[in-house]
């Protein structure tokens, strides 16, 4: 099997000994793999980019959600499988996808796996794996620091939190529903699966596999709120109404004024934006049916 393998060197750290771990993993899986060391970002983009069908039966992405959301974006044909080993902070996407965590075993995975179709989302012109959210959750993806990210890992993400919290009000956004009507709300998370910033559940009806997107839109802006909302998620309670309100739907627009945006754990920018489902988008490598969890997927 002809693999390329797209590592960023910096995943979770210093990466290159896991990298070299998992190039070794892989060839013992009696794969052709050819290593690509990402720079700076957009490299694993463009790295995508140049892999086609005729060059390479699989990619195998070693790295964080940020560079799988690179691959995805850039490559050539959606009939191309992709694989993850998760390097990363957080690894939402292996922890839905029930990837292994254990190096040797996402190795196996990555070429023994079943190659599945899979829906991602659209903001404007870019796709996502996972999720997009406006408001507060945004504004802190936005101020984390890498350098205490590296130190201290996704707690870093709780410190630009509560800092945002505490210094900063949540402006209102809109959510324009297919039909025209119009949601106003303090906060909303768009995802296309059930985790999010780890082992936490915003919309537990979402899925990859499912050709729709579950938007969870926080109706409140107070401070006390935003801290119910969190306090919710780290306990693993259901998000209910008056506190939030949940939609279904396959496109939408979000628009607001100096609202930050973030998608897969990544900042993005500011609304407004148009989002959308994407059947079938790109081929994963996953686990095979029979080995999922209920829920998973």
């Amino acid at each position: 099997m002809r693999i390329k393998l797209i590592a960023n060197p910096v995943s979770g750290g210093d990466a290159r000994p896991r990298i070299q771990a998992a190039l070794t993993a892989l060839q013992q899986q009696g794969a052709d793999v050819e290593l690509y060391l990402t720079g700076a970002r957009g490299d694993a983009r463009r790295a995508a980019e140049q892999a086609s069908l005729e060059d390479y039966e699989r990619i195998v992405v070693a790295g964080g959600d940020g560079t799988l959301n690179e691959v995805v974006n850039g490559v050539a044909s959606p009939d191309l499988p992709i694989a993850f080993l998760p390097f990363g902070t957080v690894n939402v996407f292996a922890l839905e996808a029930a990837i292994p965590m254990q190096l040797e075993a996402a190795c196996a995975l990555a070429v023994q796996g079943t190659p599945r179709k899979i829906t991602l989302g659209r903001i404007n012109d870019e796709l996502f794996l996972l999720m997009v959210s406006a408001g507060w959750d945004a504004g802190a993806v936005a101020r984390v620091r890498p350098a205490l990210k590296r130190l201290i890992g996704r707690l870093a993400y709780g410190v630009s939190a509560l800092e945002v919290l505490l210094m900063h009000p949540s402006e209102p956004l809109e959510l324009i529903l297919p039909d025209g009507s119009r949601h106003t709300g303090f906060g909303v998370v768009v995802s296309n699966c059930r985790y999010y910033g780890g082992r936490y559940i915003v919309s537990p009806q979402a899925s990859m596999c499912r050709d729709d997107l579950e938007v969870c839109l926080l109706r409140q802006g107070s401070r006390l709120a935003l801290l119910k909302f969190a306090v919710n998620l780290l306990l693993k309670r259901p998000l209910r109404s008056p506190l939030v309100e949940f939609f279904t739907l396959s496109s939408a627009e979000l628009r607001g004024a100096k609202v930050s945006v973030q998608t897969d754990g990544d900042a993005w920018g500011e609304l407004p934006v148009r989002l959308e489902a994407v059947p079938q988008a790109v081929t994963m490598v996953l686990p095979a049916i029979s080995e999922l969890k209920p829920g998973e997927i």
